[in-house]
């Protein structure tokens, strides 16, 4: 085995939301997770149940999360980027950072659930377009979570003169998961190099139905997101 080089990396536990609360439960089961001493509460982007089951909104549910806690860090694992537009989704994730005192880690997707597209009538487009479109809008991000009006004009996306506002916590911008399925397989797999820490690793056991087939040109599905720490850095 080849040892990689470089520094020692942090290594953190989370829980990732998928046993839905009642809204009784939701402010001790939060407090509880942080009792314990996990790093991070994450929360998965679907609007369809799989082998995880019904999912909440998790921008809106991360916000909530974030006022009943004090030290709990919140994560998306991840946003699908063809669900929202970059320039809004700049302005919730900042939103949410700010007044969460700095403890987003934004995870970005290019989406992979191809059942979940045709259920509202989004293309799902191939692997190499729909990876395009999530590094935009990481361009993007960066663009709108500086200083200053911002411009960009990309293949899927442009932005003119905008000036992002809030602007994420002090630091440069939240801590970024980027992961994009099937990509290993596919020539325009770059974004991973994008990321400032691993993805995290899940005991969840898809089902049969939830591995759908992206396109003939992708493969199996594979996490290109590993790639992406050996240049990154931790949280």
């Amino acid at each position: 085995m080849t040892a990689v080089a470089g520094p020692p990396r942090r290594f953190r536990f989370g829980v990732i939301h998928e046993d839905p609360q009642l809204p009784a439960r939701w402010v001790s089961h939060l407090r509880r997770i942080e009792d314990l001493g996990f790093s991070t509460f994450l929360i998965r982007d679907h609007f369809v149940p799989d082998f995880f089951g019904d999912q909440p909104a998790p921008l809106v549910s991360l916000a909530s999360a974030a006022g009943a806690t004090s030290r709990l860090r919140l994560g998306t694992m991840v946003l699908a980027v063809d669900y929202r537009h970059p320039a809004m989704l700049a302005k919730e994730a900042a939103t949410l950072d700010l007044l969460s005192g700095g403890r987003l880690e934004l995870g970005l997707g290019a989406g992979w659930l191809r059942r979940e597209y045709e259920s509202v009538g989004v293309p799902f487009e191939s692997a190499g377009i729909r990876i395009e479109r999530l590094e935009e809008t990481v361009k993007i991000l960066e663009g709108l979570f500086g200083s200053g009006p911002f411009s960009f004009a990309g293949k899927h996306y442009t932005v003119t003169g905008l000036d992002g506002y809030p602007k994420p916590a002090p630091r440069p911008r939240p801590p970024r998961q980027v992961c994009q399925r099937s990509a290993l397989a596919h020539p325009k797999a770059r974004a991973g190099s994008a990321a400032d820490t691993a993805p995290p690793q899940t005991t969840s056991q898809p089902t049969a139905a939830s591995a759908d087939k992206e396109d003939t040109h992708t493969g199996q599905l594979v996490p290109a997101c590993r790639q992406g720490p050996r240049r990154g850095r931790r949280a």
